[in-house]
This record gives C-alpha cells, sequence and structure tokens, in this order.
C-alpha cells in the first residue's frame, strides 16, 4: 500500500524507506507538515504517516476520511495532537511507535541535566571567547542528590536506571504507578513530596487536560529554591513565562527543554536566517543558565530504526486486515 509521510526530514527518511520497502510498501514523502493546504498531497494513499507536531483534529481528519484515508500511522509515542473520539468516528485507525528505544530520550534528559549541573552553556560561551576563568561555574555532584522524575513509564524508568548509576536518590510521581521504577532504583512519592526534596526535576509525562501547563508559577514556588529543570516530555507541560520568571528570581537555578510549547512550525527547520525570532524562546535562550535543543531527543539511529519498523508493522497488519499491535485506544 502507498502511505503519504508528512513533515519527512532526510535522517528519518533513511530508516523508514528501507523499513517501508522491505514490507511491500510505497512511501510519498513530503517535507511539509499536515495541514488542510497540504493534505491533497496525500491524494490515492490509504495511510498518512505523521510526526509530532502535524495537527490531526477533527476538521484535518474529516478531510483525510474524505480522500478515503483508512489509517493514521504516527511517528511518535504521544497522541496529544490527534483528535481520537473523531478518528474512530470517522474510521480511521490510528496507530503510534511507542515502544521505540526509550534509552535515546533517558539519555538526552542526562545530558541536560549534567550541563546544567556543570554550567556547560556558559563554560562553553567563554572558551569560545578564548576566556578560560573559572569563576561563576562552580557546579556539583550530582552523585547523593535527589532527583525527582514526573512520569514513570518507560523513559522515565529509563532515567531512573542511568541515574542509579550516579548514585542519586530518585523519586517518582505518576498517577499511573509502574512496578519497574522500583526495579530500577525509584520511589514512588506524592507530587507534593517529590517537590520539596528533588533537587532535579525531570519531566517524563504524556500532555493531556492534567498536565498542561503542570509546571506554573505555583509548582515552581513549592519547590526547593535553585532546583534544576529539564523537560523531554511536551512543551506545553511548562507555563514557558513562568518559568522564565522563575529564573530571572533565583527560585529555578536553571532549565534544561528539548520542547517548547510554541515549537510547531518552529522546531526541525532552520529559522537562523529569519530576521526576528520567536520573542518567548530568544529571551529564554539569552539567560545564561539555559539550555535547549530542537526535539532530538529521540534521534539516534537505534530509535529511527525501532520507529521505521513499527510503522511498517502497522502498514502490513492494516493491509492484512490483521488486528493492529500499535493501536491507540481513545
Amino acid at each position: 500500500m502507498e502511505v503519504a509521510v508528512f513533515s519527512s526530514r532526510e535522517y528519518d527518511r533513511i530508516q523508514l524507506r528501507q523499513a517501508l520497502a522491505d514490507g511491500g510498501h510505497r512511501a510519498r514523502f513530503i517535507t511539509e507538515s499536515l495541514s488542510l493546504e497540504t493534505a491533497p498531497l496525500a491524494e490515492a494513499c490509504q495511510a498518512v504517516c505523521i510526526f509530532v507536531n502535524d495537527r490531526a483534529d477533527a476538521p484535518m481528519l474529516e478531510r483525510l476520511a474524505a480522500m478515503g484515508v483508512r489509517l493514521l500511522a504516527l511517528r511518535c509515542a504521544g497522541t496529544d495532537h490527534v483528535d481520537l473520539p473523531a478518528a474512530r468516528r470517522l474510521g480511521i485507525d490510528v496507530t503510534r511507535a511507542g515502544d521505540y528505544s526509550p534509552y535515546s530520550v533517558a539519555e538526552h534528559t542526562l545530558l541536560l541535566a549534567l550541563a546544567l549541573v556543570r554550567h556547560l552553556p556558559q563554560a562553553v560561551a567563554r572558551t569560545r571567547a578564548f576566556n578560560f576563568a573559572l569563576d561563576g561555574l562552580v557546579g556539583f555532584d550530582l552523585h547523593g542528590k535527589t532527583v525527582g522524575i514526573i512520569g514513570t513509564g518507560r523513559i522515565g524508568t529509563a532515567f531512573a536506571g542511568l541515574l542509579r548509576g550516579f548514585g542519586c536518590q530518585v523519586l517518582g510521581y505518576d498517577i499511573c504507578p509502574n512496578a519497574g521504577f522500583e526495579a530500577h532504583g525509584g520511589r514512588p512519592v506524592p507530587l507534593a513530596e517529590l517537590q520539596d526534596r528533588s533537587d532535579v526535576i525531570s519531566l517524563h509525562c504524556a500532555l493531556n487536560a492534567q498536565t498542561r501547563h503542570l509546571v506554573d508559577a505555583g509548582f515552581l514556588a513549592r519547590c526547593k529554591p535553585g532546583m534544576l529543570l529539564v523537560n523531554t516530555s511536551r512543551g506545553m507541560v511548562v507555563d514557558t513565562a513562568a518559568v522564565s520568571d522563575a529564573l530571572a528570581n533565583g527560585q529555578l537555578g536553571g532549565f534544561g527543554t528539548d520542547v517548547y510549547e510554541r515549537e510547531a512550525g518552529l522546531f526541525f527547520s532552520d529559522h537562523s536566517g529569519d530576521e526576528s525570532k520567536e520573542p518567548m524562546l530568544n529571551a529564554l535562550m539569552a539567560m545564561p543558565n539555559v539550555i535547549v535543543t530542537g526535539h532530538q531527543g529521540f534521534l539516534t539511529e537505534q530509535a529511527l530504526a525501532q520507529i521505521g519498523a513499527s510503522v511498517a508493522e502497522s502498514l502490513g497488519d492494516f493491509a492484512a486486515g490483521r488486528p493492529l499491535k500499535n493501536a491507540v485506544a481513545d
């Protein structure tokens, strides 16, 4: 069968092209994101494959259904950008790539945390200017510190396992506790205790009505002064304005993020030549104790191969009329 792959880039085309070809499927790679304007590019395709910032709301799904699309295959684990009830109503099956390497994101999270702990953004800026003074760069040992993980699913649990090797005390909060989290050295606690005790807090929760702007001014005020915050989940989990204020007044000691609440239309593309930059993000990145990466936590060879295999499996199951192993339920 033929599938239209929106928001495709060369790095994911390589693995996906091979996986789909091995399954006997034809890929129509489209650089543009999915929108009402670009939807006609999927004409005659039974399946559409989208990424994290492609919006699949009810009007979009109605358009796809009218074109004959019956499968929406996600190249990501999160489903916050898809109107699942609308998909069910329209007879569109939705699958996701939920089993790709949790270590890719967990290791990127650790990278961001260590960069904050050791003032890496400031240090790199200095040495590039040939300034090798160490004043103001005193960090702290991660060993012996308390790290709070909000969202103890596969990625949060993998991150807990990495932290165990650093000798950290790991606390976790999740409305759906994961027994594997404790096996990896974590201890489930109420959210208030996690806020009170954590030197570093890392976000690994899904985006939904309960977690949208979970980290706001009130949340940050409850935390330890100087706490470090890392977000590799979804941008909208964090109120960026509140984080900026907390950084400015010293309540928050540093912020490392791989996501941004207004990243749609911005991330995954080169905007270096734009005359004007997104103001809130531009102001955030101007702060010395902030490090931002462009949603690259998933970007490893292993994860890309697993995402490609997952999409190919979903297409194969759909074409053969088999139960969809990677189906998303509303």
